[in-house]
């Protein structure tokens, strides 16, 4: 290769690199549109049209401002650029009065619909609206650098933003419960709806007599397991800020309590979303007081774990930089994302003996069944 050829060739990269570094650095603004959107109730506008909107139809059914026209035509640019939404017709030539351009739901935004006529258990915003939310999430990253260089930081990023952890903020911010309540609620019906068509997922719950869903938050997990299958007795076990708000229609059982201190004996403990948000000895004395909970492993006992396996599963680059994100998420607390060789090492040092981890559809996330 001639030096002129490979100077052109370096030159490419970096014009690449250039873009790409652009592209990274205004991410954010991506989530922030997907935020408005959510806060305008744009998908469920589109979905109230019968799926298919203008930016008429648009703005007459979310109650934007006409004045804000060229504006919401460029966070609808936005949107469908990143295939939130997609479009039919052009807007290239597309005047203030001209609705040629036709606005449709994608797989992601009917994920977004809420209202009348919406699947609820398909309707994620509320976990969205945490994951987005600007104090308690992304001002919490604010001084990351700092944290990393600081070598005698004891507290999380998470207690240097607010002062105090994320379970005590919940006593003392009635907005944050309710926002991570619902958050968590929403995920959980639609993880369990998916979860509980797949046969060799639903099968981990036939034969049980009995379930605790620690830190099960509102219930939403452990109600759709009574549902799918009746003869279980379920019951939630989490702290009171969050069972004293919690929609009790006899469903399930909910219990006021401290999962470090006691867990409800049970068939089987349920951990969804649990285990990611504790550093690797708090986890161990989790797992402990569940081992305590269940029978021996030839009467049924066992705990089922619902968190993310990093590195397991398929090798979609999505489904990869969604797990390491979400790794990245937990270190505002004390959390981790573990690898399978970390998981294997924290049941063994609870006591447990045995494993096995189960794909889901859910993408990024996996089902460890765990026997004593």
């Amino acid at each position: 290769m001639s030096s002129v050829q490979e100077e052109l060739n370096n030159t490419q990269d970096m014009l690449q690199g250039y873009v790409e570094l652009y592209n990274y650095s205004l991410s954010y603004v991506k989530t922030m549109a997907i935020g408005c959107a959510i806060q305008l109730g744009i998908p469920s506008a589109i979905h109230r049209r019968g799926g298919a909107a203008t930016i008429s139809d648009i703005i007459t059914e979310t109650g934007v401002d006409p004045s804000k026209l060229p504006y919401l035509r460029r966070l609808m640019r936005v949107l469908t650029v990143s295939s939130i939404l997609a479009t039919t017709g052009t807007d290239e030539t597309e005047t203030e009065s001209d609705d040629s351009t036709v606005y449709k739901l994608t797989p992601a935004s009917r994920l977004l619909v809420s209202g009348a006529g919406a699947p609820t258990s398909c309707d994620i915003s509320p976990m969205l609206d945490l994951l987005m939310r600007p104090t308690t999430s992304v001002a919490t990253y604010f001084s990351l650098e700092e944290w990393f260089k600081d070598a005698g930081a004891t507290a999380t990023l998470f207690e240097v933003a607010h002062g105090m952890s994320p379970w005590s903020l919940t006593k003392n911010d009635a907005l944050y419960n309710k926002t991570l309540n619902d958050g968590c609620a929403a995920d959980s019906n639609f993880a369990m709806d998916t979860l509980l068509r797949e046969p060799r997922a639903a099968g981990i719950f036939r034969g049980l007599g009995s379930l605790v869903d620690v830190g099960g938050g509102h219930g939403a997990a452990a109600m759709a397991i009574a549902r799918a299958f009746p003869h279980i007795r379920c019951s939630v076990l989490d702290l009171e800020q969050v069972v004293s708000g919690a929609p009790d229609d006899g469903t399930v059982k909910f219990i006021a309590g401290d999962m470090f201190e006691s867990i409800p004996a049970a068939d089987c403990v349920l951990l969804k979303y649990v285990l990611h948000c504790w550093d690797d000895e708090s986890s161990v004395k989790i797992l402990r007081q569940c081992k305590r909970a269940i029978p021996a492993r030839d009467a049924g006992g066992k705990v089922v774990i619902m968190n993310m396996v990093v590195g397991y599963g398929s090798s979609d680059r999505f489904v990869k930089e969604t797990q390491v994100m979400c790794d990245m998420w937990m270190m505002r607390y004390v959390g981790v994302e573990r690898e399978e060789h970390e998981w294997k090492r924290i049941f063994l040092e609870a006591g447990f003996s045995d494993y096995r981890i189960t794909p889901t559809a859910l993408g990024f996330q996996s089902v460890i069944e765990v026997f004593p």
